[in-house]
């Protein structure tokens, strides 16, 4: 049967399609104006010059967000951009060449090492208590008598030499699962760290770490607090630690081959 003809030769089934162009025509739009509210406008990765943002048509409008537990609010995009000094050089005066660091890589945020500047307060729950905290603070969270409980158990690094002990296990209270190990370093300092438990390796000798060296625990950046940790205190130890699977010893950051 012939479509209904609206007027002349044009019929239901070329305005359902005119009407479908038009939809995902605005769709992509849209969506090109939203992906822009963070990282925009673009720099140019030699000169450091800002490229047009797209005009009206591919710019977002500023946007407020209104952040829970009182923590204000926040409006994208704002044009903001980070103005840390990097301790790296470029390898080449050209777009898309390697950097290399000219400093201590782990610290200083370079690489696979790099990390944001998350506001430096706790993550917290719905409640408004902080997510993250270790075990001794959540009375009501265990080690299942099933897996290993790696308190007490020596870390070791790449190069198998002891950095410390599991002095404790800090959980997401929201997700119920451990997100960091605390180690209490050898040497008598009193010093403590957090390994993330994605990095560890927990076997029933020991915890196993692939990402830096056991001397290299000494330099893992700490919390203010010894019962929670900041967004930006998290961003900064996982940093470090990603960052050795570069820059940990020298014969990773050479070819394969």
């Amino acid at each position: 049967m012939d479509s209904p003809t609206l007027f002349g030769d044009f019929d239901t089934t070329e305005l359902l399609l005119y009407a479908f162009f038009a939809f995902f025509a605005g769709l992509v739009i849209y969506l090109r104006r939203e992906d822009r509210r963070e990282g925009y406008p673009l720099e140019d990765d030699v000169t450091g010059r800002k490229e047009p943002l797209g005009g009206l048509l591919f710019t977002a409008r500023p946007k407020t967000f209104l952040l829970p537990h009182g923590h204000g609010t926040r409006t994208v995009p704002n044009f903001q951009r980070d103005e840390r000094t990097i301790a790296a050089r470029r390898s080449a005066p050209m777009d898309g060449s390697p950097i290399e660091p000219t400093g201590n890589p782990l610290l200083d945020g370079v690489g696979p090492g790099a990390w944001a500047e998350r506001p430096d307060y706790p993550d917290l729950t719905l409640e408004g208590a902080p997510r993250i905290v270790p075990i001794r603070v959540a009375h009501d969270f265990h080690v299942s008598p099933e897996d290993t409980d790696p308190r007490g158990l020596p870390v070791i690094g790449l190069d198998g030499v002891k950095a410390g002990t599991v002095s404790d296990l800090w959980i997401d209270r929201s997700e119920c699962l451990i997100r960091y190990i605390e180690v209490a370093l050898d040497g008598g300092t009193g010093r403590k760290v957090l390994l993330p438990m994605t990095m560890a390796i927990v076997g029933a000798r020991g915890v196993k770490v692939r990402a830096i060296t056991g001397a290299q625990f000494a330099d893992v950046p700490v919390t203010a607090s010894p019962s929670q940790v900041t967004l930006l205190e998290e961003e900064k130890v996982v940093g470090y630690y990603g960052g050795g699977h570069l820059y940990a010893t020298r014969d990773r950051q050479e070819p394969m081959l």
